[in-house]
């Protein structure tokens, strides 16, 4: 199981305003290429994003669901990106001084990629999600930046 964290200059809430645009799914998810369709109540549990991973033009459409949401404490997805597999991804959000801490957890949970022995696995994962975590990062603290622009703006 990889374990991924860093450290976010913004709410939890930043964070998950994020999380709960799926169209900005492939934006900070490394192996995203594109989304196909979100589903109109995502990020409720059981909602999906219908998303394409891979490069053009091997591309393999698959979806990502929503197993559980605690608002903006964490969420647990089902990624599916078959024929590799599918896996759990869990982002938990805590609030410190300053900031987010942000954790991933994910491993594979079928197919090919759940036969790859945890540490060969662990690492590659650890090594995507912390480039997702920075791309997450970037949009969560932009959007808490623009957020705190527009509330000055509307002040004056």
């Amino acid at each position: 199981m990889s374990r991924t964290t860093r450290f976010m200059r913004c709410a939890p809430d930043d964070v998950f305003k994020v999380l709960a645009d799926g169209w900005s799914f492939a934006s900070w998810v490394v192996g995203a290429a594109r989304i196909r369709e979100v589903d109109g109540t995502w990020p409720a549990a059981g909602s999906q994003i219908h998303h394409s991973v891979g490069l053009w033009p091997m591309l393999i459409d698959d979806t990502t669901s929503v197993i559980s949401i605690d608002r903006p404490h964490a969420i647990e997805l089902k990624v599916r990106a078959w024929p590799t597999g599918e896996g759990r991804v869990r982002l938990e959000c805590t609030a410190e001084e300053g900031g987010t801490r942000v954790v991933m957890i994910e491993d594979a949970t079928a197919g090919p990629a759940k036969v790859i022995p945890p540490p060969v696995r662990d690492p590659m994962l650890d090594a995507r999600n912390t480039e997702s975590l920075k791309r997450l990062g970037y949009l969560a603290e932009r959007k808490a930046a623009n957020s705190t622009q527009r509330k000055r703006v509307e002040s004056t």
